[in-house]
């Protein structure tokens, strides 16, 4: 079979390359339709010429599909039947006896009632031995405390302010050879 080339002219439009052969069979369903039309609702009478047929509810391999057939003998023995209730049973009056126990009494005692109001505490503010302003002061941590340690933070200038804001990072060292040492906080 020769092939004719991919320039045949459709109605319907552009199709892919090879594509024409279909575009062609369905040429003569495409007269007084457009193509919003013919892309919408399709084109009717291809698959069947009967339109009102009603779909089979059989799927192929419900209607090929032969459920298997016992042998006709038994398989297991009596004994092996017995055994297996036996100890279905044991199992199930197990299981039942664990569900029927009785729950145990709960004592509805909070955190708080349970390990700060014990019997015997009478509480005691210590004295202070400075006077601190909560506002001014630097809050004593993990990270103030062992500010010398962390990698990656730029030099600290007072050691009882290290987290405050620094440009020394950005500076040109060419200006920070001019620079005066700053006087520590008091």
């Amino acid at each position: 079979m020769t092939e004719q080339p991919a320039t045949v002219d459709n109605k319907v439009g552009r199709c892919m390359l090879h594509n024409w052969v279909e575009e062609r069979a369905v040429a003569a369903l495409d007269t007084g339709k457009t193509t919003a039309q013919i892309k919408k609702h399709g084109h009717k009478g291809i698959l069947t010429l009967d339109e009102d047929s009603k779909l089979e509810s059989v799927t192929t391999f419900k209607a090929v599909y032969i459920p298997p057939k016992s042998p006709g003998v038994r398989l297991r023995g009596v004994r092996g039947e017995l055994l297996e209730k036996h100890i279905a049973q044991m199992i199930s009056e197990k299981i039942q006896a664990e569900q029927r126990r009785p729950t145990p009494k709960i004592d509805f005692c909070s955190t708080t009632q349970k390990d700060f109001f014990a019997k015997g505490f009478v509480p005691c503010t210590p004295e202070t031995t400075q006077v601190h302003d909560y506002k001014t002061d630097q809050a004593v941590t993990f990270w103030s405390e062992n500010c010398q340690w962390i990698q990656g933070v730029t030099a600290v200038k007072t050691p009882r302010a290290p987290f405050r804001k620094s440009a020394l990072f950005s500076t040109p060292i060419s200006e920070r050879l001019d620079e005066v040492e700053v006087p520590p906080d008091n």
